[in-house]
C-alpha cells in the first residue's frame, strides 16, 4: 500500500516537463499576436495618412502650376497690357522712342583729335568678382498719344534753344566731349551723362538695377552707388561713346544753376564734414572772408564754421576768372558734360521730372 502511493507521487519525468514548456511558450505567443498586430496597423495608417498629404500637396502644386502657365498664355496671346493708375502729373506715360526725334544737322561728337588712351571697356564684362548682368527691366506704362505728344515737343524745343544759345555764345564744339562720366548701356539702350547735384543719386540707383544689383542690396549696402555702378557700367572712351550714341537713347538731367548750387554747398561745405571739403572751406574762409562791422561799429565775430553762400560764390567767380579746374558737384554743365558739343536726345529737368 505505501509502494504503490509513493509510486503515484513521483515527479514527471524530463520529456513531461519539456512538453509543458512548450505549451506554455506557445500560449504567450498567442497572447503576444494582438499586440503585434496593433502595432503593426497603426504604423500602416501613419504610412497612409502620409502618402495622403505629399499627394495632396503634389496635386496643389500641379494645380497652381498649370493655372500659371494657363495665365501667361493668355497673356501673350492676347497681347494686352493690364490697365495701371494713369502716370503722376509730369512724367512720361512712356518711354520715348529715339526714332521720334529730329536731331540737329551736327554731327553726335565734333572732331576734337584728342587723345583716345582711355582704356577701352566694352570687353571688361566682369570687376571684382561682379558679373556684369544687363538685366531687362519690364515695367508697364500707360499710353497716351496727347502726353507722349507733349513730351516730345517740349523736348525739341528745348534742344532747339540750347543749340541757340551755343551758337550765339560760339561754343559749338569748343570743348571736348567728356566720356569719362558717361554711364552707357548698350542692353538697354542707354547713354546717360552724370550731372552732380541734379538727380545723381537717383539715375544712379535706376542704372544700378538696370545692372542687375538687388533692390534689397542696395538699400542695405555700405558701397558708394557710383562705384557699384562702375562695376556694371565701366567709363567708355571717347571713340566707345561715338559709336554709342548712335544706336541710343543720350539724355542728361539739368537743374537751375543756383538751385544746384546751393545743393552742393550744403551738402559739401555747410558744416564741413569731409576732410577735403573742410580744408576747401578754410581756404575759402581765409581768403574770402573779412572783417565786418554790425551797425553799432562793432566787429562780426559770430560766423559759421564753413563759407558762408556769399563767400562760397565769391570763390567760384575767382576761381572761374583764375582759369581753374571747377569740382564735379558744381562744374559748369556747358563744360561737364558738354551739350553743345554732343546731340542728347533727351534734356530733362530736375524741376519737372
Amino acid at each position: 500500500m505505501t509502494n504503490r502511493g509513493s509510486s503515484s507521487a513521483s515527479p514527471p519525468d524530463s520529456s513531461t516537463r519539456h512538453q509543458k514548456k512548450k505549451r506554455d511558450r506557445k500560449l504567450g505567443l498567442l497572447a503576444a499576436m494582438p499586440k503585434l498586430n496593433r502595432r503593426r496597423f497603426y504604423l500602416a495608417l501613419k504610412v497612409m495618412l502620409l502618402f495622403v498629404v505629399f499627394g495632396l500637396y503634389f496635386v496643389l502644386l500641379l494645380r497652381e502650376s498649370m493655372s500659371a502657365f494657363s495665365a501667361g498664355g493668355r497673356g501673350k496671346g492676347s497681347g494686352k497690357v493690364e490697365q495701371h493708375k494713369p502716370p503722376a502729373e509730369g512724367r512720361l506715360s512712356r518711354p520715348i522712342k529715339a526714332a521720334g526725334f529730329q536731331r540737329p544737322r551736327q554731327n553726335s561728337i565734333h572732331n576734337h583729335g584728342e587723345d583716345d588712351s582711355v582704356q577701352s571697356s566694352k570687353d571688361h564684362h566682369q570687376h571684382d568678382g561682379i558679373t556684369s548682368n544687363h538685366s531687362t527691366l519690364n515695367p508697364v506704362y500707360e499710353y497716351s498719344e496727347e502726353m507722349n505728344a507733349a513730351a516730345e515737343a517740349d523736348f525739341t524745343e528745348r534742344r532747339a534753344m540750347l543749340w541757340n544759345v551755343c551758337a550765339d555764345h560760339r561754343i559749338i564744339g569748343k570743348f571736348a566731349p567728356n566720356a569719362w562720366e558717361f554711364f552707357i548701356s548698350p542692353g538697354h539702350g542707354l547713354a546717360w551723362c552724370n550731372i552732380f547735384k541734379a538727380a545723381s543719386s537717383t539715375w544712379m540707383y535706376y542704372f544700378n538695377i538696370l545692372g542687375g544689383y538687388d533692390v534689397r542690396y542696395l538699400q542695405r549696402t555700405r558701397a558708394s552707388p557710383i562705384e557699384l555702378a562702375r562695376k556694371r557700367f565701366p567709363r567708355p572712351s571717347t571713340t566707345e561713346l561715338n559709336d554709342y550714341l548712335s544706336n541710343t537713347i543720350s539724355f542728361l538731367i539739368v537743374r537751375e544753376p543756383f538751385e544746384r548750387l546751393v545743393s552742393a554747398y550744403r551738402n559739401k561745405l555747410e558744416g564741413c564734414r569731409n576732410k577735403y571739403y573742410k580744408l576747401l572751406g578754410e581756404q575759402i574762409i581765409k581768403k574770402f572772408r573779412k572783417k565786418i562791422k554790425d551797425g553799432e561799429g562793432r566787429l562780426i565775430t559770430k560766423y559759421p564754421k564753413g563759407p558762408t553762400f556769399r563767400e562760397f560764390l565769391q570763390f567760384l567767380v575767382a576761381h572761374y576768372k583764375s582759369g581753374g579746374r571747377f569740382d564735379e558737384h558744381w562744374s559748369p554743365v556747358y563744360s561737364f558734360c558738354t551739350p553743345c558739343s554732343i546731340n542728347f536726345t533727351l534734356i530733362a529737368k530736375v524741376e519737372t521730372f
